[in-house]
């Protein structure tokens, strides 16, 4: 049966006698030179008559071979479904089956237009441009001062996008009884490159009490002809996950009181990671109601659970949207949403507020490396025929598709993203999950970093990267480079602890200075550089991996006490030191496990705990625990004193460690740390200097004294040197000890 066919070209390509070629895919007999039947105000068009129910097609300037042809990349196809007149675009494969809008004009003056009803604060209307043409986006579902709501979708290919949702009843051309007086065309604006591929459409506010669903309708330039899409901007879905839909949120309604926050420097980070669900989920302290949420960990913040401990910062496991319920939460759905199942973004910002009023600062796990299979609005979004997945995608990871960074557009996104939760929820920063550049596309780091820090939008934001293995480039200058989980401090520890090879790096003597030293041997250029850590969601527990070793390690003595050696090495290596939920109590677990028995621990009996809580809180009373700086040896702060690789009576070939800080050069701030990973007794020579040394902690006990006084401590827990300054010294096994210099013999209080 013989169909008849117009096709419309817009002739961009300026071709003086446009000729279009035809063919089918199996190699049989339509292949054919179809010459333009006549023009119209879009270009030229071609009427065919075919018989086959499908065929493609290519544009040229002219008969025969020798001529100027169309790039390959744009050959396109035709289905009959997609009816009897499609029209073409000489810059693109895609066809589509209505005629692509006209753009309106410039983004920039539409910016122009309303700048002056953008909210002042806690408010981001995205305006990155990474591609250094300055134009603002306005992305998403944004409410305006005056009320109304300016919503904004970047696609550089689609025909015509149609705004859809409560507010008219989700009228479009795809409803099943369209009513076109009700549709809401968005209007296409030159954007990104200058280029048409930003709809904007702003409306009036309906009832302001009522939530406001809304989707975009896409007419081409996607994978289908036609098609609802969600907001890859929207800040939150709807309750009905079924449809998805997105949902506006005005970030402005929340009454802050953390003006006068200011987020640590970066040298004074004592880490806790968690995750949101686990972390209080079936916890007997929390009410049942609120376990696993937001308003759980609030709870616990209020009740004064991480102020006790001692740590600065909680590191949040990821908080976006996710299509499971109660998991890790590293297979995001879009980059800007907040997981519903932990509760609203008021509660979220009120779990950030009230980590402020308590002195922590919160960090938010951004997965920008790939994107979940089960549910993803970018999947096949825009088809650029660039491959699986389109515009937005560059291959696969091991945990799904690989989103592609480095592109600008898919940047501006991203850090978008970031801006967003900077100024909408107050984040401190970010840690950034696998970004190694098999990964990541470490230009997005790069720019994310400058854009961010460098240009001053948050001068002072936080950036850690699991960049594992660690990569030199992300340290930047150093001092405001990225801080990267140190997989040389991790995986050295893991062996020594487990007594045999974890993961390659061998039980040796090897690289143990580095490991402490802030791996400046390996990648990192500065203190800042380097996060240690012996566990994290993504590790076994100390006591766990200690037991994977020889039969005598699953003994439970030797195992707490490595777990607590362990815990001791991360607090005093050079670096910022990081927890998981649960090692404060020497918690035994697998891997991504992130449920933690409380029922079984109490801060106030659990041994563990309270020694846990001393050692933290003694990290963050003395300055010199905190050492920071692009090499303080040469800066005169830093000298070893036991080692591998120094003499014999000073630890040679013996895994073990001993330095003296001092992080002023007053003799009272002067500090000494020592770690015996061996199994035996090491005697060592220690260049202790003349005076009284107060033991401030070891495996078993910490004297946590309180800042600027001379507490009365009993003699066999301290060292007095008097007329000589060398002193012999046996490290048990599996040991450690900080001791603290006093220049004048502690004065007993009365």
């Amino acid at each position: 049966m013989r169909h008849q066919i117009r096709i419309h070209y817009d002739n961009s390509n300026g071709f003086t006698t446009p000729v279009m070629w035809v063919w089918v895919s199996d190699g049989a007999t339509l292949e054919k030179e179809i010459e333009n039947c006549g023009t119209d105000n879009f270009g030229v068009y071609f009427d065919l008559y075919y018989n086959r129910s499908s065929f493609n097609f290519i544009f040229k300037d002219g008969k025969g071979e020798n001529v100027r042809w169309e790039d390959n990349s744009l050959n396109r196809s035709f289905h009959k479904h997609s009816g009897n007149e499609i029209w073409s675009m000489g810059d693109r494969h895609n066809i589509y089956n209505v005629r692509p809008a006209a753009h309106q004009g410039d983004a920039k003056e539409y910016y122009r237009s309303i700048s002056h009803l953008i909210p002042n604060r806690d408010f981001y209307l995205p305006t990155t441009d990474v591609s250094g043409m300055g134009t603002p986006s306005m992305l998403g579902a944004n409410i305006l001062a005056d009320g109304s709501i300016l919503f904004g979708f970047f696609h550089p290919r689609a025909a015509r996008v149609y705004l859809t949702g409560t507010f008219n009843q989700w009228q479009c051309p795809g409803h099943p009884n369209p009513q076109e007086d009700l549709f809401i065309e968005m209007g296409l604006y030159k954007g990104i490159y200058y280029k048409p591929n930003l709809w904007l459409a702003r409306i009036e506010r309906p009832d302001p009490g009522k939530p406001v669903e809304y989707k975009f309708y896409v007419q081409g330039g996607t994978t289908e002809d036609e098609r609802f899409v969600v907001d890859p901007y929207t800040r939150l879905y709807g309750d009905d996950y079924k449809f998805r839909n997105a949902v506006v949120v005005d970030p402005t309604k929340f009454m802050w009181s953390d003006r006068d926050w200011k987020t640590p420097p970066l040298k004074d980070l004592i880490l806790y990671e968690l995750n949101v669900y686990g972390f209080t989920d079936n916890d007997p302290q929390i009410p049942e109601e609120i376990q696993g949420t937001f308003q759980g960990v609030t709870h616990r913040i209020k009740t004064g659970y991480f102020k006790e401990l001692g740590v600065t910062a909680l590191a949040l496991m990821p908080t976006s949207e996710v299509p499971s319920t109660g998991g890790l939460g590293y297979e995001p759905c879009t980059f800007m949403a907040v997981e519903k199942d932990f509760g609203t973004p008021d509660e979220f910002r009120e779990m950030i507020n009230e980590a402020h009023r308590h002195g922590l600062a919160v960090l938010i796990d951004q997965v920008f490396n790939h994107t979940s299979n089960d549910f993803n609005p970018l999947w096949n979004l825009i088809d650029d025929g660039s491959g699986e997945g389109g515009f937005y995608f560059n291959g696969t990871t091991m945990w799904g598709n690989k989103v592609a960074t480095g592109k600008d557009e898919v940047d501006n996104m991203l850090i978008d993203s970031c801006k967003l939760f900077i100024k909408e929820y107050h984040v401190d920063g970010f840690r950034f999950d696998a970004t190694h550049s098999f990964f990541l596309n470490h230009k997005i780091l790069h720019r994310l970093a400058h854009e961010i820090k460098d240009l001053g939008f948050k001068s002072d934001a936080i950036l850690i990267a699991e960049n594992l293995p660690n990569e030199e480039d992300l340290n930047l200058d150093g001092y405001n480079g990225y801080a990267q989980w140190s997989d040389i401090f991790h995986d050295k520890i893991k062996a020594l602890l487990r007594e045999g090879e974890f993961e390659g790096v061998p039980n040796t003597v090897d690289d143990l200075g580095t490991a402490f030293y802030f791996s400046k041997d390996s990648y990192a250029a500065h203190t800042n550089n380097v996060i240690n850590y012996c566990e994290s969601h993504d590790e076994n527990s100390v006591q766990f991996e200690v037991a994977t070793g020889s039969k005598h390690l699953q003994d439970p003595g030797i195992k707490a006490r490595k777990a607590r050696l362990g815990l001791m090495a991360t607090m005093v290596a050079l670096g910022q030191p990081m927890i998981y939920m649960g090692q404060e109590f020497g918690v035994e677990r697998e891997r991504n496990r992130i449920r933690v028995p409380w029922s079984k621990y109490s801060p106030e009996t659990n041994r563990f705990y309270n020694w846990t809580r001393a050692l933290i809180n003694l990290r963050k009373r003395f300055d010199t625990l905190r050492l920071s700086g692009y090499n303080p040896i040469e800066e005169g702060n830093f000298n070893w004193v036991a080692g591998p690789w120094l003499e014999e009576n000073k630890g040679k070939n013996k895994r073990v460690i001993g330095w003296k800080a001092n992080n002023s050069n007053k003799p009272g701030n002067e500090m000494l740390v020592m770690l015996n990973f061996e199994d035996h007794d090491v005697p060592l020579n220690v260049d202790f200097g003349e005076g009284r040394w107060i033991k401030l902690a070891d495996i078993d006990n910490v004297n946590d004294l309180s800042a600027g006084t001379h507490e009365n401590l009993p003699d066999l827990d301290n060292i007095i040197v008097k007329n000589r300054a060398q002193q012999d010294f046996v490290l048990p096994p599996y040991s450690g000890f900080i001791y603290k210099y006093e220049p004048e013999p502690a004065v007993i209080p009365h």
